[in-house]
């Protein structure tokens, strides 16, 4: 007899945990997301950082601490099977003041004790020949070899492509409004779009995720929001590093990094700003803040790119939890109920790690698995003519001619790219960005926005007034603006 399980949320954590139920037989997975797209909450706005497991205090926080280390090394296999491009550049963490030295040794016997292979306690001289660009205040540093940085949108949908594949149902645009439960067991999911019937509720809600939590009568923890602003460069913007540079964290923060994306840009961020916990839809930036970002940054290295050089700034919100550490339970009361919440820094990189604590919490109260023999574990990447040589976008172009009309010119996104994104699931202008870098060049869209929510309406049936920048109430708004006065402000005209 099949068992239904409902995952609240599809962020990484999520996902993850979707990811390895499909695997085995008799279980019907759904995924329950509130926005128009998976990985649109916390997920969406961060470092994309894989961290290499030093930073977290095994005694004060002993879940998180364990599962850095083995998300960093299952990623390993994972990224290769999702065909998501990583770069595994390494890790320096910056001591510039004598106490922050004294750190840098914490850190690395903090880092023995959570087994993480190869750090390293390097002086200054020796630092700065891994990572030219490190500036010569610095006296040393903590080197992690295993430390990496991940296109953590297209890891979002590559995750998103392989659980509906093996079977997967993801239900976007519906919000949990409670959780049924009778004599002490869970049976399914009030939604915005009716009851979903299920023997197990997964809470991986992010942000939300105390609230839910509540829903099913647990009541033990609040989520606050934990704002970063972030500044992101233009990818001809120079100098950037090669390794990712860490300041010395602090008990609350990992402090502003100096990164270089996968993509090329140098990203510097983020702030630490708690907000109260009525705030968790508050992404708004700062001047102070980003002022902020800036010159921390330029603590760390020699020289930053012009500030001309900005293309985009942005804000994210992490959930910080009652207590500080991952919260992953599984309940005798409600049965069935399963919480993998508070997933703060380092939980993209914990999150497979995560989603095997949960599955092995759900084999304990009884749930059985057995392997399914034609789970498929590999899902293609879309091709991207920018990255091929001429001759083989020319070859491309022969066998489909969309592949020679380019839409976006900064990021070089053909019109085929952007008609893969929609088959793929892509029904927002930031769906196509988040999955082809099409508005997210030099110019942010002012050139081909456009032309990209033409294409939407058209592959969509919809009109061009409906197509909007991420779900119901964020419509483009195109069209004549004088015809409102014309027509003396009639809002139906």
């Amino acid at each position: 007899m099949r068992q239904r399980i409902v995952v609240v949320g599809a962020g990484v954590v999520g996902l993850s945990i979707a990811r390895l139920l499909t695997m085995y037989e008799g279980l019907e997975v759904h995924i329950v997301e509130k926005e128009a797209d998976v990985g649109w909450g916390a997920s969406r706005a961060n470092t994309a950082l894989l961290h290499a497991g030093y930073d977290d205090d095994p005694d004060r926080y002993p879940v998180r601490a364990s599962l850095c280390r083995a998300g960093n090394e299952m990623w390993r296999r994972w990224l290769r099977e999702l065909e998501v491009p990583v770069r595994w550049c390494g890790s320096l963490v910056a001591a510039i003041e004598d106490y922050q030295v004294d750190h840098i040794y914490e850190l690395l016997e903090r880092g023995r004790r959570n087994g993480v292979p190869g750090l390293a306690f390097l002086d200054g001289d020796e630092a700065r020949r891994l990572e030219p660009l490190l500036s010569e205040r610095v006296r040393a540093a903590l080197w992690a070899p295993t430390a990496g940085v991940v296109a953590v949108h297209e890891l979002l949908y590559a995750l998103a492509e392989n659980v509906v594949d093996n079977g997967a149902i993801i239900h976007l645009r519906t919000r949990v409004t409670g959780i049924r439960v009778e004599s002490g067991e869970v049976k399914g999911v009030e939604t915005s779009r009716g009851f979903i019937e299920a023997e197990w509720v997964i809470n991986a809600a992010g942000l939300y995720a105390d609230e839910v939590s509540r829903m099913a009568g647990i009541d033990k923890f609040e989520i606050k929001p934990r704002r970063g602003q972030y500044i992101l460069f233009d990818k001809s913007a120079e100098p950037k590093p090669h390794r990712i540079i860490f300041p010395t964290p602090t008990p609350k923060t990992k402090g502003v990094v100096v990164v270089t994306t996968t993509e090329g840009n140098l990203m510097l961020g983020p702030t630490a700003e708690d907000l109260p916990i009525w705030a968790k839809e508050d992404y708004s930036t700062s001047r102070e803040g980003l002022e902020y970002v800036m010159k921390e940054a330029s603590k760390l290295v020699k020289q930053l790119p012009p500030r001309s050089a900005v293309i985009r700034t942005f804000a994210g919100l992490r959930p910080e939890p009652t207590g500080g550490d991952f919260i992953i339970e599984a309940y005798d009361d409600p049965r069935g109920f399963v919480n993998a919440a508070g997933m703060r820094s380092p939980g993209l990189t914990a999150s497979p790690a995560v989603a095997a604590k949960v599955i092995e919490l759900m084999r304990e109260l009884g749930l059985r698995l057995k392997r399914r023999s034609d789970w498929r574990p590999y899902r293609r990447r879309a091709r991207r003519p920018s990255e091929l040589s001429f001759e083989e976008w020319d070859k491309m172009i022969g066998m489909n001619a969309n592949y020679g009309r380019i839409v976006c010119l900064c990021e070089k996104v053909t019109e085929a790219e952007i008609l893969e994104a929609i088959r793929r699931g892509a029904t927002t202008l930031d769906g196509v960005k988040y999955r082809t870098r099409a508005m997210a060049g030099r110019c942010q869209g002012a050139f081909c926005r456009l032309k990209v929510a033409l294409i939407l309406a058209r592959e969509l049936g919809v009109p061009l007034w409906r197509v909007t920048v991420k779900g119901v109430g964020s419509e483009l708004g195109l069209g004549h603006i004088k015809v409102l006065l014309e027509e003396g402000g009639d809002e139906e005209g």
